[in-house]
């Protein structure tokens, strides 16, 4: 009895220890190997090449500093409002 209700105390402890470490998931927005590139146009969207890979029409690189790493980051929000247009502008969708 005393060996159930240990394993069970245990548990819970491990249990409150993780909820407390500060355990979070991120999603990235490409594999390991990838890099994140945007559509132009007012379409928008995004796909994922791989590293040292040019990206092919009708995506581009993101602007330097204004790269989603993860799945809801500041940059992948930014994006959903915005894109980019032919000339390489910003703007607003």
């Amino acid at each position: 009895m005393r060996t159930r209700i240990s394993i069970a105390l245990a548990a819970v402890g491990l249990s409150a220890l993780m909820l407390t470490a500060g355990c979070s998931f991120e999603e990235s927005i490409c594999g390991s190997g990838e890099y994140p590139a945007i559509a132009v146009g007012a379409q928008g969207g995004s796909a994922c090449f791989p590293d040292g890979q040019e990206p092919t029409p009708p995506y581009v690189r993101y602007p330097e500093g204004k790269v989603p790493q993860h799945v809801d980051d500041e940059w992948d929000v930014y994006w959903r409002t915005h894109g980019i247009d032919e000339n390489n502008t910003i703007v607003e969708r």
